[in-house]
């Protein structure tokens, strides 16, 4: 389970980037988050929408602990984030393409490695390990050096990480970024199969095809506030427009009007 509820994310801005915020900006800070409240619960996919800058990344942050809230309270798997941030981490498996690979690592040492950080046992390590390498098809450069491998193989590696130690919470952004066709669909696939055990899913994508495929609840958040929080089904009955991509257009620019 994650929930949040009036959570504000607060930047004080330098000289420089108050110059580029414009002129007829007035202020010192500025609102990367102003108050949004969601849950994404159990079983369910939980899909966080929104343009560059809308502040996606930041809630993600804020959620997996590397950012604290200014305001606001966000709890992960019955754990407060700002009071207990070791717990939450134990039970998150977060994954974002700003976190950086260990590239004099093979994909097997740094999996092996992040396995152990978790306290994962030898037994468990390897049944994992085989399901999640199976499924990725990395069976091939597990025994690479990750500076030699590929953007595509890189990101499969930084998605076995967050999976093996099997947590309970998953927050995931842009998982499929860098992927082909096939090496996205397996990770589909691996969405699906957390949310059929149970586990909460919480993912951001700029596919739109995956929104449709994988989502039972869906957010959409614009500078900072959220435009929409509900199921799927909700939102896809809403629309006023023949695709899902024109549909998050038309929200965003009634939005800036």
């Amino acid at each position: 389970m994650i929930e949040l509820h009036d959570v504000f994310k607060t930047f004080r801005l330098s000289r420089q980037q108050k110059r580029e915020m414009g002129a007829a900006f007035r202020g010192d800070t500025v609102d990367a988050v102003a108050g949004i409240s969601f849950s994404c619960r159990p079983g369910r996919i939980f899909s966080l929408l929104g343009p560059n800058g809308a502040g996606k990344t930041t809630t993600l942050r804020m959620i997996a602990t590397m950012l604290h809230p200014s305001r606001g309270t966000i709890t992960v798997a019955g754990h407060d984030a700002a009071k207990h941030p070791e717990r939450v981490r134990a039970a998150l498996g977060f994954l974002t393409g700003s976190t950086q690979l260990y590239d004099r690592l093979t994909a097997q040492e740094l999996v092996r490695y992040v396995a152990d950080l978790h306290g994962v046992s030898r037994q468990d390590y390897r049944a994992r390990r085989d399901e999640i390498f199976a499924a990725l098809d990395m069976e091939g450069y597990a025994d690479r050096r990750i500076a030699k491998l590929s953007t595509g193989m890189k990101q499969k590696v930084s998605i076995a990480r967050t999976l093996i130690h099997d947590p309970d919470v998953l927050v995931l952004d842009e998982a499929t970024a860098g992927l082909d066709v096939l090496s996205s669909r397996a990770i589909v696939d691996l969405i699906r199969r957390a949310r059929e055990r149970g586990k909460t899913v919480l993912f951001s994508t700029h596919r739109m095809g995956e929104v449709g495929q994988l989502s039972d609840d869906v957010a959409l958040i614009h500078r900072g506030r959220l435009l929409f929080n509900g199921t799927w089904e909700q939102f896809s009955g809403e629309m006023q427009s023949a695709s899902l991509e024109d549909e998050f257009i038309r929200r965003i620019e009634a939005a800036d009007r």
